[in-house]
């Protein structure tokens, strides 16, 4: 696959092939067109294909048992990463997005339905939930989104890569007890969309389950050390 040549949010020569299901649903649809996804020749619009990453986390045993509540508020992330276009890197410092693709959600969504259900599934905590839903939680999850794009990096085959910084918040006295920076980088088995998608769907597998168990201990050893006055 040959790399776009300038410019940034370009359309990309990239397309989606048929594929196999593996952990990314995928909504054929004939015609709704992508928002800015037109041809330049009289306006021909672009059926679009939708990727939905539906990941599945499995909990480590070594995770604490906790019965502390959590709110986890939605990632702060830049506008231009938190679109719901899939974006590639086909070179340093350049970002466009693939042609007749698009995410079901914004890439922050994702990132928070994933730690929440990895959560949830783990039957680890007392209870989780999405701030603002009423939750009397003991701390809140904070999570902001550096990175959710297709870095070819150099390589034939771009890499699925997801950046995301966490603090755990104490919601008494919303002190910053545990902050970390998570990063997966995924390399997709072809250049085509679908494969990329499918990378992604491993990557925000991995970082679901690695910002819910990092969650889990740093609270739970926060909770047992009482809070200074």
């Amino acid at each position: 696959m040959t790399a776009p040549s300038t410019g940034m949010r370009r359309e990309s020569n990239f397309g989606p092939r048929a594929h196999r299901r593996t952990g990314v649903a995928l909504i054929a649809l004939i015609a709704l067109p992508l928002l800015g996804g037109c041809s330049l020749l009289g306006g021909q619009r672009t059926p679009a294909t939708i990727y939905a990453p539906d990941p599945r986390v499995a909990p480590d045993p070594a995770w604490p048992a906790v019965d502390w509540q959590l709110e986890i508020a939605s990632p702060d992330a830049a506008r231009m990463l938190d679109s719901q276009r899939i974006a590639v890197r086909p070179t340093p410092g350049q970002l466009e997005v693939y042609k007749g693709a698009s995410w079901a959600t914004s890439p922050s969504n994702q990132v928070q339905t994933a730690v929440l259900r990895a959560l949830e599934d783990s039957n680890k905590i007392a209870a989780v939930a999405r701030k603002g839903s009423g939750l009397a939680a003991d701390y809140t999850l904070l999570m902001e989104l550096r990175r959710y794009d297709a870095d070819y990096a150099g390589h034939a085959v771009p890499a699925a890569t997801i950046e995301v910084n966490a603090k755990l918040l104490r919601s008494p006295d919303q002190a910053i007890i545990a902050s970390r920076t998570f990063l997966q980088a995924v390399p997709a088995t072809a250049t085509d969309t679908a494969s990329v998608a499918r990378a992604f769907d491993t990557a925000l597998t991995t970082i679901a389950h690695d910002v819910a168990g990092w969650t889990l201990l740093s609270g739970q050893q926060a909770h047992s050390t009482p809070a200074r006055p």
